[in-house]
């Protein structure tokens, strides 16, 4: 008996990637929580409208990501969905802060790479 293959259908996708992002990739992971899964327009104004030091940057990434979608895949923005949005721990900044008694303190500027993949919805 011949074997059946499942073609599946190829699902386009999309991404924008920022790197070096001075800020915690914990602050990030808040707002990424907020959007993932929604349709872009909802998730756009989700992030206009959230009080966070990462909105900012997350929906210039949306932005970004959004504009890939419909230049160089030719996808239809109506039907764009956020699959994927995750921060990851970039390199730690290390910096000293004098303190009491001749004594130093370490300070810790932390930095992120964002990543948002965005996929037609069927």
């Amino acid at each position: 008996m011949p074997e059946q293959k499942t073609v599946e259908k190829e699902t386009l996708e999309a991404k924008a990637v920022l790197k070096y992002a001075r800020i915690s990739s914990r602050k990030v992971k808040i707002v990424a929580d907020l959007i993932r899964g929604k349709k872009t327009d909802e998730a756009l104004a989700i992030v206009k409208f959230t009080p966070k030091a990462s909105s900012e940057i997350i929906e210039k990434l949306l932005k970004s990501a959004i504009a890939n979608a419909e230049n160089n895949h030719g996808m239809n923005r109506g039907n764009l969905i956020v699959s994927e949005i995750y921060a990851n721990q970039g390199p730690t900044l290390k910096r000293i802060r004098p303190a009491a008694k001749g004594s130093a303190v370490r300070i810790r500027k932390r930095t992120s790479h964002i990543t948002i993949v965005v996929k037609e919805e069927n």
